[in-house]
């Protein structure tokens, strides 16, 4: 089994174009549209993958949409363990205004699961014969999936000696953390939801950060700050990166080409600190690529010489 294991349990291929200017009832006449297998885990996986990683990714799938989102996949070398659906796998679509230079992201509901569904995800999560190193659940909830699905994967997990990796958000993140996991993944904003308090400057979120560890929640949290950088924070530890100076063209997939750079990093045999430093030049590869595209391996190893690590204070 590979020694990288993701879950995305909303799935979705990616659609990005272009357009002059995007403006109501007017017909917009787009460019060549760029179709990519997308959702969290699939992100993460293909990341890890194109870094050199040995990764299977674990995904429900229905309908045309979704045996063309398969073949996407293949055609990457990623490993899949398929769980079928009686429902069409979603599509997402990402625009490009020219004249503003705005992107416009249009991200669907996705297909409501049946009890028999959602379980079947676990049920092939739990059948994994040789346990991986990281298991990593990405993204949304679909439709018709409880709250506590995340909660239900860290319990199988707490079970091997495999460490969890999740980014999610809101009700499925505060339940997954009443399991505990190994790293956290939020953005700012996601962070404030979990904690209810306006985290205003570098202390305060360390603070936050370090509350939810101490609690049992999570041992590691990567929180990403946009175009301020970064913060790694663990129990005893924190450090702080700053932004690199790239042209942003895109940023879609820039937080899964973070989590991804960094869970293959760690599973390389990587310090925290050492990961951390590639998640970070990962996530800003990530905007150097057009529409939905993700980091480029190449763009990866050039910056990670770039990034500044500090010892960061609370």
């Amino acid at each position: 089994m590979s020694s990288i294991v993701t879950l995305t349990m909303n799935p979705a291929i990616d659609i990005s174009t272009a357009t002059q200017r995007v403006e109501p009832v007017s017909k917009l006449r787009c460019h060549d549209a760029r179709r990519d297998p997308g959702g969290g885990g699939v992100n993460v996986a293909r990341v890890a993958n194109r870094l050199g990683g040995d990764v299977t990714a674990i995904y429900p799938i229905g309908g045309l949409v979704g045996q063309l989102f398969k073949q996407m996949v293949d055609e990457q070398g990623i490993k899949s363990v398929i769980v079928p659906l009686r429902d069409e796998t979603r599509e997402d679509f990402t625009v490009h205004d020219e004249a503003t230079g705005q992107q416009y992201r249009f991200v669907l509901a996705g297909p409501q699961l049946s009890e028999t569904e959602w379980k079947n995800c676990l049920a092939a999560l739990a059948a994994i014969e040789s346990k991986p190193q990281f298991v990593c659940a990405s993204g949304s909830l679909p439709p018709g999936a409880p709250d506590d699905l995340y909660r239900r994967v860290a319990k199988i997990v707490a079970g091997w000696s495999s460490k969890f990796v999740l980014d999610t958000s809101g009700a499925a993140l505060r339940s997954a953390l009443r399991e505990g996991v190994y790293l956290i993944k939020p953005n700012l904003q996601e962070l404030r939801d979990l904690t209810n308090a306006p985290l205003a400057d570098q202390a305060a979120m360390i603070g936050a950060c370090r509350d939810l560890i101490g609690r049992g929640c999570c041992q590691v949290i990567a929180l990403t700050l946009g175009a301020e950088g970064a913060l790694l924070v663990t129990a005893d530890r924190a450090w702080r990166a700053g932004p690199l100076p790239v042209i942003v063209v895109s940023t879609v997939g820039t937080g899964d080409s973070f989590l991804g750079g960094m869970v293959w990093a760690l599973a390389s045999g990587m310090t925290l600190e050492q990961s951390f430093r590639y998640a970070v030049a990962a996530g800003s590869a990530a905007v150097l690529a057009p529409g939905t595209e993700l980091c480029k391996p190449q763009d990866v190893r050039r910056l990670s010489g770039q990034v500044t690590l500090e010892a960061a204070s609370s």
